[in-house]
């Protein structure tokens, strides 16, 4: 079971760029796929998640409105665009799985594999 976040990168404030989450050993059409991040000096936070049933994506506050999350269940792939952002969104950014009905809940999540460094800056 393995996830390979990749697709980071130097992005001045403002920009976009697209992570992409490569799942192998494992079907994600039978999990929930969340979009994680951590900053230097804090502790990793769930940012995004899409549940398997499909519906609505949870989104934390600060980055609702500038990502979105996506799935493509016949690649195995999940996708996270982001927007309009910010210093503040600097962070390692990791994804996971979970088939825990809270699906919203961080501590339910795993498999969180080696993450893609995003840096904004000018």
């Amino acid at each position: 079971v393995q996830l390979q976040a990749f697709g980071g990168g130097l992005v001045q404030p403002g920009g976009s760029l697209r992570l992409s989450c490569a799942a192998s050993g494992f079907t994600i059409r039978s999990y929930h796929m969340g979009w994680f991040r951590q900053a230097p000096g804090q502790e990793r936070e769930l940012i995004a998640a899409a549940r398997r049933s499909g519906g609505e994506p949870y989104y934390v506050d600060s980055v609702k409105g500038r990502f979105t999350i996506s799935r493509d269940n016949a690649k195995n792939m999940v996708y996270l665009q982001m927007s309009a952002l910010k210093f503040e969104d600097t962070a390692v950014y990791y994804c996971a799985k979970s088939q825990n009905v809270n699906w919203r809940v961080a501590q339910w999540y795993n498999s969180f594999g080696h993450g893609t460094l995003v840096t904004v800056s000018s």
